[in-house]
């Protein structure tokens, strides 16, 4: 069975989580998206707002999360990190928006 046949949207399957659960650390974690959000949190250095992070792991696609870590990884000297990440996913988001919805033509 392939990789992408294995994972259904975007979520790793159960075995993946189950390697990667440590019982001390994970101990109030149930899903998998909970991990990653904390994991970001921890990442941008903003362990104050891991409930967003959870959330934004939670409702946004991994995609456009994965490319504004990778954008915040590649920056240099950056002064606000969890700023960084939410600026630059609001573009991503307003990227996606704007290649979804047809723009309308003017009559002439």
């Amino acid at each position: 069975m392939s990789q992408a046949s294995k994972n259904i949207k975007g979520f790793s399957s159960i075995g993946e989580v189950l390697k990667k659960f440590d019982r001390e650390e994970d101990k109030y974690i149930s899903f998998e998206f909970q991990k990653y959000g904390y994991e970001l949190a921890q990442e941008l250095g903003d362990p104050k707002n891991v409930s967003l992070y959870i959330k934004l792991a939670k409702e946004t696609p991994r995609g456009l999360l994965e490319s504004a870590r990778n954008f915040v990884k590649d920056a240099y000297q950056v002064k606000s990190r969890p700023r960084l990440f939410m600026w630059r996913l609001k573009q991503l988001k307003d990227e996606l928006k704007n290649k979804k919805t047809p723009h309308k033509r003017s009559a002439g």
